[in-house]
């Protein structure tokens, strides 16, 4: 049911139980109204990061936002809903707080409620995100795998610009374990697809990549 619908349903509830007597249907208006809540938080949540990622000041509403909505969906018993929450609950403390320790846990739950309800996007970015913070501790070998079945999921789903972005992590890894020809063409890759789905931003990536790696 989309967001207006579930309004309009607590609405319809709201009158059956004062004008009929009918109590019994409160509660699952308002199991919808949280349930629209847990989604307006999730995407005001994710607002805020992308302004974030713009700007690198930090917005104070940001991680409450996320961890609201993780606790409504996990009321509401919505697995995929609660693993997208919580992987944006470690985002937050990885990227705006450059705390791998505490956004790994949340990371780590994440997976496992994104496996378990088939959600295959939300998978590919906390593969991605346990593919950063292995890199950021050394383990170049497992944030290659991690990085690697990131990029195999959003293949499968036709994600381009998350293929591509991906793909210059891999760079950045193959050019530290000494694979430069393998740097370069993932780097020619990731180009080719950022242009193709007018991914203008990645494209930038890419041109800042080959720069640091010495490849342009």
């Amino acid at each position: 049911m989309t967001v207006d619908g579930r309004i309009e349903e607590a609405e319809l509830r709201y009158e059956r139980a004062v004008f009929k007597g009918d109590t019994s249907a409160l509660e699952p208006a308002e199991r919808g109204l949280d349930g629209v809540e847990a989604d307006l938080a999730l995407a005001r949540g994710k607002i805020i990061h992308a302004r974030y990622l713009g700007e690198r000041l930090e917005d104070p509403r940001e991680l409450g936002l996320f961890e609201r909505a993780a606790e409504l969906y996990s009321w509401l018993g919505d697995e995929r809903g609660e693993g997208e929450a919580l992987f944006w609950v470690g985002t937050f403390h990885q990227v705006v707080r450059d705390d791998n320790e505490t956004a790994l846990p949340s990371l780590r739950r994440a997976r496992e409620l994104a496996a378990r309800a088939g959600d295959r996007l939300t998978l590919s970015y906390v593969l991605r995100h346990l593919g950063i913070a292995d890199h950021t501790t050394g383990q170049l070998d497992s944030a290659r795998a991690h990085l690697e079945e990131s990029t195999r999921l959003r293949r499968e789903l036709g994600f381009l610009p998350g293929v591509a972005a991906n793909l210059i992590g891999l760079a950045f890894l193959a050019s530290q374990q000494e694979r430069r020809e393998d740097a370069a063409a993932l780097l020619a890759e990731a180009a080719e697809l950022a242009e193709k789905s007018e991914a203008f931003g990645v494209q930038g990536w890419v041109t800042g990549a080959r720069e640091e790696l010495g490849l342009a």
